[in-house]
């Protein structure tokens, strides 16, 4: 489980697409998927340096002529801050056939808020 408040956005998203891999094991295999699951709560509070709030933008198309989109970081972080912590994940993981069942297994929450207070949770990689 990460608290996306205490990371850096870039930082957060190296360390869950390594666990997500599952190349923090020692029988790590590229071509398998033994990674393990993540949480991420308190996605509206992660950090981000430099005037990357205003200047980053994500793109998206509606599949119809000039439709593109266009938002910055700091409106997306308003509207679905789920989103960002999210895309951040999956440009980092490698494009192939595992990349959709390792997406499934990060759950990213936007509050402290989650249904998995139940599940114990072992530290694989230290806190900052």
């Amino acid at each position: 489980m990460f608290d996306a408040s205490k990371y850096i956005l870039g930082r957060l998203a190296s360390q869950i697409a390594i666990i997500l891999q599952g190349k923090h094991k020692p029988q790590y295999s590229a071509h398998l998927d033994l990674g393990d699951c993540v949480v991420v709560i308190n996605a509206k509070k992660v950090k981000v340096t430099g005037r990357k709030l205003e200047e980053k933008k994500y793109y998206r198309h509606t599949g119809y002529v000039g439709h593109l989109k266009e938002e910055t970081l700091k409106e997306l972080l308003e509207r679905k801050p789920e989103e960002v912590i999210y895309r951040a994940v999956k440009n980092m993981l490698p494009k192939n056939k595992l990349q959709k069942r390792r997406l499934r297994r990060l759950k990213v929450f936007a509050d402290e808020k989650h249904p998995y207070t139940k599940i114990n949770f072992k530290a694989v990689i230290p806190e900052v």
